[in-house]
């Protein structure tokens, strides 16, 4: 009994799984396992996955204190550091523009790094130096506020899965071709982007997320496609330039994309793309469908609800549909024109999977009545739809309430939730 309490059973873990242990421990502490005994004085420094941020020293008033504190740990760390190196994340507002940032990249340039996360705070940006595009191995890139600028003799990351670029500070040729230059990629995020026109090129991707300022998206080829999260802001510019243009933005951005699986669109998505020509009929079915979220539609203007009915009238096995209603109230009362429901509805559609719908900011105005009565008629399987009023009508949310009541519903079981803050 006496050995067995005297064996040391930890350190005596194979190796890996003391690893795997270190891993889940802050950087620091994994570090500080080494005056434990002379078997563990080395045991951190195999580590393959290096994670730093503020936590690794004691945090002062004293900004340069902090600095010259975590500069120190970090170099330190690399330099006791044996072995390949696969993820290294930075996240600090303290290290803008720190000169020791590039020895540490170089140092990981020459360690099989797999994984890179820089997230720096406000303050002077950080240039990203040629040694990162060396980096053969990369199978993630994460760059926050960064000047990225490739140099000519880049071919793209051919590894690469994953990338991140928020508030990154590139030309739209440079985006264009690195993520051309991926043949792997399979995640895509660009947030914070001004007046940025860009095609996408990627046979893998399967998730996108996009946020920004955009004059112009086209997705050429991502046939693989499966989420996507778009949010697009608007300046006066931006707003000329789309009412210019004659494109089908719908079939530029959604026309291949037959494995898309669940589509969130923030604010303008669908002004975006009811931008251009006529609709007419689309090119492809979204037989994997499932979830749809739109927010800020205008039901005052009848090419965005047209976005919306081409949208979710081809998606055979939709089963989640949630919309946000942005309308001028006066402008959408005033010229109702009902005839376009009995004119673009096709007679003969049913959604036979839909079973959930929320609906909220509604203003009452005939079109989103006109829509919700389409829903309820054509959806035999629906179980429950939430309908939540703008903030900003009071006087006719019984009338609303009234008139919901009155329309038929395809589904007996459905339940309307008339939810009022």
């Amino acid at each position: 009994m006496d050995d067995v309490m005297s064996r040391d059973l930890i350190s005596d873990l194979p190796q890996s799984i003391i690893e795997s242990i270190l891993t889940r421990l802050p950087i620091r502490d994994a570090v500080r396992t080494s005056i434990l005994s002379s078997k563990w004085r080395y045991k951190w420094a195999t580590l393959t996955q290096l994670v730093f941020d503020e936590k690794c020293v004691i945090l002062s008033n004293d900004r340069c204190k902090v600095e010259d504190g975590l500069v120190n740990f970090i170099t330190r760390t690399l330099f006791l550091h044996q072995g390949p190196i696969h993820k290294f994340q930075l996240t600090t507002t303290h290290l803008q523009c720190c000169p020791d940032i590039d020895q540490w990249l170089l140092f990981l340039s020459r360690n099989d790094i797999k994984e890179l996360v820089l997230e720096l705070g406000e303050g002077e940006w950080f240039r990203v130096p040629s040694c990162l595009f060396n980096c053969k191995k990369l199978t993630r890139l994460d760059l926050f506020r960064c000047e990225f600028d490739p140099p000519p003799t880049f071919k793209g990351f051919l590894c690469l899965k994953s990338l991140n670029l928020h508030q990154v500070l590139v030309s739209p040729e440079a985006i264009e071709s690195l993520i051309s230059g991926c043949p792997l990629l399979e995640s895509l995020a660009l947030s914070y982007f001004d007046s940025l026109a860009l095609t996408i090129r990627a046979p893998n991707l399967k998730f996108l997320c996009l946020e920004g300022e955009f004059k112009d998206i086209c997705l050429e080829n991502t046939p693989l496609l499966v989420a996507m999260s778009v949010a697009m802001y608007m300046t006066d510019d931006i707003a000329e330039h789309f009412e210019q243009s004659s494109t089908c933005n719908f079939n530029r951005f959604l026309g291949g994309v037959p494995r898309l699986e669940r589509l969130i669109g923030h604010i303008y998505f669908t002004k975006f793309l009811s931008i251009g020509d006529d609709l007419g009929r689309l090119p492809i079915t979204y037989a994997h469908l499932k979830v749809v979220e739109l927010n800020q539609v205008s039901f005052e203007d009848m090419k965005e609800i047209l976005v919306v009915l081409h949208l979710i009238t081809n998606s055979p096995n939709l089963r989640e549909l949630q919309i946000s209603g942005s309308s001028n109230t006066l402008a959408a009362i005033d010229a109702p024109d009902l005839d376009f429901w009995e004119d673009e509805c096709p007679s003969n559609c049913t959604f036979k999977q839909l079973r959930v719908v929320r609906m909220t900011d509604m203003s009452g105005v005939p079109h989103e009545m006109e829509f919700i009565k389409f829903l309820l008629a054509n959806s035999p399987a629906l179980e429950t739809m939430s309908i939540s009023p703008c903030v900003y009508v009071m006087d006719g949310r019984l009338n609303m309430l009234i008139e919901l009541l009155r329309f038929r519903r395809a589904s007996a079981q459905a339940e309307i939730l008339f939810i009022q803050d």
